[in-house]
């Protein structure tokens, strides 16, 4: 079977871009590792999105796929995506090797946590460092953690992190903090949070789980330690492009170059939405409209090719 449409990513760009093909009835594949990407996964609260003034990343992604299940024109497939390909058709290689083939594909990988790359990031995963707080946060109940990250990201997680642990730390390694000002004031009036600026850290330290972070002040070089049994990275994201490799273009943060009017790059056919392309803003509400943009802009290409 050759589906019309082939949509990678089971976030807010994909699942707005299958109600809209479903409303085309276009024949379409959603085929994702789980629902939710980084609205269900790292949104603690959602504050900005039209009609929800203030609701839960989880609870909204769940209202997103209520409405996608409601869909009879979409096949969902929990899968992860190795690469993609093009004769005269697309074709979408998963990781178990399976082959689905596409007339069009709508790439909303969105991206994956950035990595500190220090010592004792890789052998602490799961053992009391996290990149998801609303994933872990419940599991530190009563205890201090780290917050790494000054933008909307980390002051979020901490803003999330008063509900379980009795001291919260938020670490930036710039002069000033990067988060909206809403953000800011209420961080202000939470008296677990301490923020600590000009910060560079060097190491997570512990036994069989997280009891140290070690960090230097920028300023004086002084190294210092942090008692802490948690710590999460909230220092941004990448994009998860790479499975599009040699059918587009890339920008030095290797996210995909597009045609900003229908979203297509530049392989006739492919599109790619949300934190995967190159646009300046990442948003929920951006990647939502994004994917419907392109999931119209396919039905068009769609119609020309038959």
């Amino acid at each position: 079977m050759i589906y019309d449409l082939a949509i990678i990513g089971g976030g807010a760009g994909g699942i707005t871009a299958a109600i809209y093909a479903a409303r085309q009835r276009m024949e379409t594949i959603l085929i994702t590792k789980r629902f939710g990407g980084q609205m269900g996964n790292k949104a603690t609260e959602v504050c900005n999105y039209p009609g929800f003034p203030r609701i839960g990343g989880a609870e909204l992604i769940k209202k997103f796929v209520a409405h996608l299940n409601a869909q009879k024109c979409v096949e969902i497939k929990f899968a992860e995506v190795r690469k993609i390909s093009k004769e005269d058709h697309f074709v979408v290689i998963t990781t178990e090797g399976e082959e689905i083939a596409s007339r069009s594909v709508i790439i909303a990988t969105g991206a994956d946590p950035r990595p500190l790359e220090i010592p004792g990031e890789k052998e602490f995963l799961g053992k009391g460092l996290s990149y998801c707080v609303t994933c872990d946060g419940p599991l530190f109940k009563n205890k201090a953690v780290a917050i790494i990250g000054g933008g909307n990201a980390g002051l979020e997680a901490g803003i999330f992190m008063t509900n379980y642990a009795k001291k919260i730390y938020i670490l930036e390694n710039g002069p000033e903090i990067r988060a909206e000002q809403a953000n800011q004031d209420e961080v202000k009036e939470l008296k677990k949070i301490e923020v600590l600026m000009n910060v560079s850290v060097k190491e997570i330290k512990g036994g069989k789980l997280v009891s140290s972070l070690i960090y230097e002040d920028s300023i004086t070089k002084e190294e210092k330690a942090l008692d802490v049994q948690g710590v999460f990275v909230e220092i941004g994201s990448q994009p998860a492009t790479s499975l599009a490799k040699g059918l587009v273009d890339f920008n030095d943060k290797d996210e995909i170059k597009v045609e900003f009017e229908t979203f297509q790059t530049k392989t006739p056919g492919l599109f790619a939405v949300g934190d995967a392309n190159a646009g300046k803003y990442k948003q929920i509400v951006t990647a939502a409209g994004e994917g419907c943009k392109a999931a119209l802009a396919a039905y068009e290409y769609i119609k020309k090719q038959k």
